[in-house]
């Protein structure tokens, strides 16, 4: 499964830094061999210690860890919907990531000029809403005439999204993100093909240090249940280069924060991580929560899916604390699933399979 995320913000916020620290974090790519990066795309391994004792338990040849592609889109700029700035070849990239992350400025370094004369995270952050929201009522309205068409010619599936699209452009032109919109399953999936930009999670990245953000954008933030995290991704990107020794020499103590940003990212979408393990390699494998073992099996391959008989399973720190495979079968650790098994966060799996 291929994650992105774009990162979005106004101009001098610190987003081409972000993406700098990422690019260091990147992966060897040869182990995906799919992927091609780009200039303004970082793929980078999600944080996971369970590999690590997992290969060692295996004493595997490599390891490969689930991965997170972040994407720099070019910054926004007031009525990019009318086609300011990049305008369209913004908006247009932001409707191909699954999720999205809005850098914010809290830093109060005078050498760099903001845009908008003063340091007010809530306002960026009202400024990028309301772009991405304007853009979807755009889509909204060419949709609408379209469906009126059809919806005249005796399309029952037309009527029915009309009457959505209807109930969505009220919603927009009361300033509503999609996302936080009231949509049954079945609405859902059918507003899901579109790619609508405020439909998609966000995580807000406050960058800054911590007595740098004004309490009153945290009580913003934390009154409206919104994800965000406050990191100084200046000092992130000066120390992207040290092990932890050298962090702590730099006077740097705590663990690297954009390891943070990028499990959360992770999270944002409901993905989990399951295992597999041996002597090749061990690896994280990335399905959405709740998926059914076959489902993951075909994450594998699809073959998995396909011929799948049943799943041996054990959570990861179970399999450690056996040992080995044979001590854990032993004392009936492992168990066999069958298709409605939900595999869960940790789980090591052997797929058995038909030919």
């Amino acid at each position: 499964m291929s994650l992105s995320i774009g990162i979005v913000g106004l101009p001098n916020v610190g987003k081409s830094t972000l993406f700098q620290t990422i690019t260091k974090k990147q992966v060897d790519i040869q182990n995906y061999p799919f992927c091609t990066i780009e200039p303004n795309v970082g793929i980078v391994a999600v944080p996971d210690m369970r590999l690590d004792k997992l290969a060692n338990f295996s004493k595997s040849a490599q390891i490969i860890p689930a991965v997170v592609k972040f994407i720099d889109i070019a910054g926004l700029v007031k009525d990019a919907h009318k086609g300011e700035g990049l305008g369209n070849q913004f908006l247009s990239h932001i409707r191909e990531v699954d999720a999205i992350i809005y850098v914010l400025r809290a830093f109060r370094n005078p050498n760099i000029i903001d845009v908008k004369n003063k340091i007010d995270p809530i306002e960026e952050k009202e400024i990028l809403d309301t772009e991405l929201l304007l853009k979807d009522l755009e889509t909204v309205n060419k949709r609408l005439i379209s469906l009126e068409k059809e919806k005249k010619s005796g399309s029952k599936e037309a009527a029915l999204e009309f009457d959505i699209f209807t109930k969505l452009k009220g919603n927009l032109e009361q300033g509503k993100k999609i996302r936080d919109i009231d949509f049954s399953e079945e609405e859902q999936d059918i507003l899901q093909q579109y790619q609508f930009l405020t439909n998609k999670p966000c995580l807000f990245l406050l960058n800054g240090k911590d007595e740098e953000v004004d309490p009153a954008v945290i009580q913003y933030f934390n009154e409206r249940q919104l994800n965000y995290l406050i990191i100084d991704v200046k000092t992130e990107f000066d120390v992207a280069d040290l092990n932890q020794e050298e962090r702590e020499l730099m006077g740097v103590t705590t663990k690297p924060e954009l390891d943070l940003l990028i499990q959360e990212s992770y999270k944002l979408l409901n993905l989990i991580s399951f295992f597999t393990t041996g002597k090749d390699e061990t690896r994280a494998w990335t399905i959405e929560k709740g998926t059914k073992a076959p489902q993951a099996g075909g994450v594998i391959h699809s073959d998995f899916e396909k011929n799948f008989i049943r799943a041996d399973v054990i959570q990861w720190d179970k399999l450690l604390e056996a040992g080995s495979w044979e001590k854990a079968r032993s004392l009936g650790w492992i168990r066999s699933e069958g298709k409605d098994y939900i595999v869960q966060d940790g789980d090591v799996i052997e797929i058995k399979h038909g030919q």
